[in-house]
């Protein structure tokens, strides 16, 4: 039996544009989701096993710690300065907020990257 295509939208997608406010970013199709990045690097994204954070190597053991967190893995490997958060360590506006706090205070210490104007939807 085929599988039937769904377009219903990802409500994390939703929650991450309202609590990206004013930013300026941008929205890619990655890791099976979509990543929000800024300044060209990635600073969260949609999965369906969580949202995927990026903290940087000096906050990742700290991060992973923390209830429903856990180290993202791709290929069977872990993927240090990256976390998995189950959905419910994002429950609350509050628990989404802290996680994105987290991967702000990482990337905004990064040097830009150009980025393909056809691979990325700009955001006002």
């Amino acid at each position: 039996m085929p599988k039937l295509q769904t377009s219903a939208p990802d409500p994390m997608v939703e929650r991450l544009r309202a609590a990206l406010g004013r930013r300026a970013f941008t929205e890619r199709k990655m890791f099976g989701g979509t990543c929000f990045m800024i300044n060209g690097n990635m600073l969260i994204g949609t999965s369906k096993r969580g949202l995927l954070v990026r903290v940087g190597k000096a906050a990742h053991a700290a991060a992973a710690a923390h209830p429903y967190a856990s180290p993202m893995e791709m290929g069977g490997r872990s993927m240090e300065g990256y976390i998995r958060v189950a959905p419910e360590g994002t429950a609350s506006d509050a628990d989404l907020a802290g996680w994105l706090d987290r991967a702000l205070a990482f990337v905004e210490t990064m040097s830009p990257k150009m980025e393909a104007a056809k691979v990325a939807k700009k955001r006002a």
